[in-house]
């Protein structure tokens, strides 16, 4: 009986609750921190604002431009082939301006950037109706490409390749293109729509 009583004096010592005292001890040091830790949105960094020399947003470009045809040229010389690319990009604002350029260098961003102020030096300003379309049919005719062009209201833009891209580039609209030679170089056929619009009589500019 004696040894009973001994053992469960032992355990109530042992079943003392210890995690009261932890507790205790914990909250004046959590509140400490709580009092002296810094304001997190007082840290926080101010929004983005642009520097003086750093543009707002992006500037939207004068000209469109599409490019037309890219190749990659060669050149024979004494110690064996040098590489190139040529590139050809026809540029406009939709208003009635349009041009064809075509650039050659060594690297693609290169050629496109020299077509492209090529075509911006070789602009014409395209005579166009009220509706943006012209009130006559046009023609021309550049190295092998033979072209035409007529008007045709309600249809949009029916032709192809790189002629149509022109139109898009000059802001024409309801036309008709044809071409009457069997050429497909883009560049040519590009420069004959180019030379077709320049026909176009100044009279029928928009006043």
């Amino acid at each position: 009986m004696d040894e009973n009583i001994i053992k469960e004096e032992v355990k109530e010592e042992v079943a003392v609750p210890t995690e009261a005292p932890a507790v205790a001890e914990a909250a004046p040091v959590a509140a400490a921190a709580t009092a002296f830790a810094p304001n997190r949105r007082e840290f926080r960094k101010n929004p983005r604002k642009p520097r003086p020399g750093q543009r707002e947003g992006r500037v939207k470009q004068e000209f469109d431009n599409k490019l037309l045809e890219i190749r990659r040229v060669t050149r024979v010389i004494a110690g064996g082939r040098r590489f190139s690319f040529s590139a050809s990009v026809v540029a406009g604002d939709k208003k009635g301006r349009v041009g064809v350029g075509v650039g050659k260098a060594g690297d693609t961003p290169i050629a496109i950037e020299k077509a492209l102020r090529d075509a911006k030096k070789n602009m014409i300003t395209v005579s166009l109706t009220p509706t943006s379309s012209i009130r006559h049919a046009v023609e021309a005719k550049y190295g092998g490409s033979d072209l035409k062009i007529f008007p045709a209201p309600g249809k949009g833009i029916v032709a192809g390749s790189s002629v149509r891209a022109v139109l898009e580039m000059a802001g024409v609209n309801e036309v008709s293109a044809k071409l009457l030679s069997r050429s497909k170089n883009k560049i040519n056929n590009a420069r004959a729509a180019i030379k077709a619009l320049g026909n176009i009589k100044k009279t029928n500019a928009v006043q």
